[in-house]
C-alpha cells in the first residue's frame, strides 16, 4: 500500500517550486491564483527570495502548502495514496491534495494559521528545542516535573528526536535537567512555542475559520497529528486540526500505524528531505523516496 507524506515547517528553501512554474501551465495557473488569493506575490519570494524572508511565518506556511499541493496536481498519474500523513502544517497539504478541502480555501486556512501563529509568538516570549538521545519516558518525566513554567513535549518525530516547546525560562529549564540526565540538548530558530499551550489565542482564531470551510469526506485516510490515528469523517477532521495547534505532533506514532496497517512505500510530497530521514529512522529497511 501507497502513503504519501507532508512536509511541514522548515523544509522551505530559495527556488523552491519555479522547477513546476516553468514546465507545467497548470502548475503555472495554480501559482497565479495563489498570488491573488494571497493579496502578494508569494511566488517572487518562492522563486528568488532570501532565506531570511523565506522565514517568515505568514510567507513560510503557504509557500510549503503550495509547493505539495500543486506537485501532487502535477504529478497526478504518480500520486495514488491508500493513506497520507502531514507533519503539522502539512496535514492541510495533505488535506487538499486528497480532496477533502479545496485548493482555496486551503490556502486562505493555511495562511489563517500562519498569521494567528504568529500574533501568539508575540504575545510572550516562548522557543523550542530538539531533544536528542533521550527517549520518550524519561523526558516526559522530567518536563511534568517543571510546575512553575510551561514546557511540553511538541513534536515525537523519531526514536531519539523529540522536539520540546515553551516559555523561553520552560525550556531553559528543562534544558539543565535534560542535560544532567544525559540527554543532549539544540535550540531550535522558530518565532515561538509551537504545538504548546501558548499556541491557545491562535487555536481559538483558528477555530472559527476551520468551522466555517467546507471539508467533504476524503479519497483515502488521513494520519491525522493529535492521535496518529486514520480519519475520513470531516467532523473528526476539524475537530482534530482545531486541537492540533495546541497538542503535539505524534508524527512517529503516526508512521508507525502507517506500516501497520500495511504502508509498504512512503513518498515524501513537497520540498526537501526531512521526513525521509525521520522515517528511515523509524524503521530503517522502509522503501521511502520524494514523489
Amino acid at each position: 500500500m501507497k502513503a504519501y507524506i507532508f512536509p511541514g515547517q522548515g523544509a522551505q528553501f530559495s527556488g523552491m517550486g519555479k522547477d513546476l512554474y516553468d514546465s507545467n501551465s497548470i502548475a503555472r495557473d495554480l501559482f497565479k491564483k495563489a498570488n491573488s488569493i494571497l493579496g502578494f506575490k508569494i511566488t517572487d519570494i518562492m522563486f528568488e527570495g532570501a532565506e531570511d524572508d523565506l522565514k517568515q511565518t505568514k510567507v513560510t506556511q503557504p509557500a510549503i502548502f503550495l509547493h505539495s499541493v500543486i506537485l501532487s496536481v502535477v504529478k497526478k498519474d504518480d500520486f495514488t495514496p491508500d493513506m497520507v500523513a502531514g507533519h503539522s502544517l502539512g496535514e492541510f497539504s495533505a488535506l487538499t491534495a486528497i480532496g477533502a478541502l479545496s485548493f482555496e480555501d486551503g490556502l486562505k486556512l493555511v495562511s489563517k494559521r500562519a498569521m494567528c501563529m504568529q500574533e501568539a509568538c508575540e504575545l510572550e516570549p516562548s522557543t523550542m528545542a530538539a531533544v536528542l538521545k533521550m527517549d520518550v519516558e524519561p523526558l516526559e518525566s522530567i518536563l511534568n516535573s517543571i510546575n512553575d513554567e510551561i514546557v511540553v513535549a511538541a513534536n515525537y518525530n523519531c526514536p531519539g528526536q523529540i522536539v520540546i516547546s515553551g516559555t523561553v525560562q520552560g525550556v531553559e529549564k528543562a534544558t539543565e535537567l535534560i542535560t544532567a540526565a544525559n540527554g543532549r540538548v539544540v535550540p531550535l530558530k522558530v518565532g515561538g512555542a509551537f504545538h504548546s499551550p501558548l499556541m491557545a489565542p491562535a487555536k481559538e482564531e483558528l477555530a472559527t475559520a476551520i468551522q466555517k470551510v467546507n471539508i467533504v469526506e476524503p479519497q483515502c485516510p488521513i494520519f491525522q497529528n493529535v492521535n496518529a490515528q486514520p480519519v475520513k469523517n470531516p467532523d473528526v477532521i476539524k475537530k482534530n486540526l482545531i486541537s492540533q495547534l495546541t497538542s503535539p505532533v505524534r508524527w512517529m506514532q503516526s508512521m508507525q500505524n502507517m506500516i501497520a496497517d500495511g504502508a509498504t512505500c512512503f513518498y515524501e510530497v513537497g520540498p526537501g528531505t526531512v521526513l525521509q530521514g525521520l522515517l528511515r529512522k523509524i524503521k530503517h529497511d522502509i522503501n521511502v523516496e520524494s514523489l
